[in-house]
């Protein structure tokens, strides 16, 4: 189980650098997130609204607690 809270929180800190598709278990996205500054802050944005709606899920499907 990945926990929403520090999701959230790696997302607002070091999001631009993809450690929070890592810590969700997206690697490959993680890697391309981390090569575009996080798509130049807009996936970084993206992706936060995604985490704190509960849309993005962990990468085998869970939902973060």
């Amino acid at each position: 189980m990945k926990s929403k809270t520090t999701a959230i929180i790696l997302s607002v800190l070091v999001g631009s650098l993809g450690v929070d598709r890592f810590y969700l278990g997206y690697t490959g996205l993680g890697i391309l997130k981390l090569l575009t500054c996080g798509g130049l802050g807009i996936w970084t944005l993206i992706d936060l609204i995604r985490i704190c709606t509960g849309s993005l899920k962990a990468a085998d499907g869970s939902e973060l607690q």
